[in-house]
Order: structure tokens, then sequence, then C-alpha cells
């Protein structure tokens, strides 16, 4: 069965004047779906990976940025994803199905945390080049969702990331730059921030998002849900 489109939240009435049920907004619907995430499997190397034929969702970024705080705020879980004491740790490409009625009609990926500083170079190197391969040869990859700290802004690894992701993006890859722990920022390093992410997205959506005043988790659910659905959207 086809997921229905999520609409704006609308009260119909027949011709009695008796209330049809409201339909739900895009982001009940959105963070619904979410919420159905569970562990599927994990790989330390690209190979491990199951061949799957539905939509991927890959989640990136250094270590430190939010992003697993991200992940399980956005499926309502609090340990879903795993974020270790010690950053840059956690090497394995984590996978998460989602779908509702046992039927799984997308995936996320949680790939490793880069640029942590404790981390050995010959590691660092080799986590490099799986995720660079992950980005440029997974087949059924339909989004890509890049953590930044705005307080630091992206860093040399990000931009190199991006420009990796540049030639997916334009046949048509989703890319989406989450700016995390917006709640440490003012209204005017806010907007900054957009600007300025905006300019390196090269075209792909940005968000504010803070799990702790819950900004943006509506916005970024109800694009997610798009993009593994999009001839429901």
């Amino acid at each position: 069965m086809k997921p229905h489109p999520p609409t704006r939240a609308s009260a119909q009435r027949t011709a009695a004047g008796v209330p049809l049920q409201v339909e739900k907004s895009a982001a009940d619907v959105a963070l619904g779906w979410l919420h159905t995430a569970r562990f599927l499997t994990t790989a330390p190397q690209l190979h491990f990976l199951p061949d799957l034929d539905i939509p991927e969702i890959a989640f990136v970024g250094r270590s430190n940025a939010g992003k697993s705080t991200c992940i399980n705020t956005l499926t309502q879980q609090k340990q879903l994803a795993f974020a270790s004491k010690k950053p840059g740790r956690t090497q394995h490409i984590n996978l998460f199905s989602l779908g509702k009625q046992g039927v799984m009609d997308a995936v996320l990926t949680d790939l490793p945390g880069y640029g942590y500083a404790a981390v050995p170079r010959q590691e660092k190197i080799r986590w490099q080049q799986v995720m660079a391969n992950y980005l440029v040869t997974r087949k059924n990859l339909r989004g890509i969702v890049l953590m930044c700290d705005p307080r630091l802004g992206m860093t040399e690894l990000d931009e190199v990331l991006l420009d990796l992701l540049r030639p997916r993006v334009q046949e048509g890859l989703k890319f989406l730059v989450v700016l995390t722990k917006a709640d440490k920022l003012t209204r005017s390093e806010a907007t900054k921030a957009l600007s300025i992410a905006r300019l390196q997205a090269g075209g792909g959506e940005v968000r504010l998002f803070s799990a702790t005043k819950r900004t943006g988790i509506d916005e970024v659910a109800a694009l997610l849900w798009a993009w593994a659905h999009p001839a429901a959207a």
C-alpha cells in the first residue's frame, strides 16, 4: 500500500455540516514515519552493506556536530543512534530501517563522524576513503544530511565532502545542511550562519536545528519524508 501524501491540516465538512476527520499535517506524517526507525545492521566496510533497492538517506558530519542527537530527536528515540563518549571512535556504518506495518520503505544511514584530532591519522584516511566511496557509489542513496555546528562553520573536510557530492547533486541527489545547536546562537548570528551556509551548500537546502528548543524538527522531518516518497509528496 502506498503511503498517503502529507497535507496541511484542514477541517472539511459534509453537506450536513458534520466535521470530517482532520487530516494530519506534513510534519505529523513525517514524524510518525521516522518514529518507526529500527536498527537494521552495522558494517565496518562497504561490502558488508546489504544491497537495497529502497531510498537511503545518509547523515554525515564531523565528530561533535550533533549527528546522533539529531537522529535520535527526529526518530523520537533516545538511544537509536549511538553517541560515543570518545568522539571519532564509532567507526561503523549503521543502518536503520523505516516503514509502517512492517514494510520497510526507506533506510537512514549513520556514517562515522570525521575530523576528530585524537583519531590516528591512518584511521582518519581510511574512513575518509570509506565515506567517499559510499557517497559516490551507493546506488540507492536518495539524500545526504550534512551536520554542521554553525559556531565553528564548515571545515575543510566538510568542503571536501561538498565537492565530492556536487556531481551527484547535479544528477538529482537531495542535499541538506543542518545547522545544529541553533539554540546557542543569537538571532543575528543565526541569520548570518544561514546566509553563509546557503552560499556554501551550492543549491542544497539549509535548516537551523535545535533539539533543546525544538527548532527545525518539523521542517527537517517533512523534507526527509518527501525525499523518500517523491511520488506521494
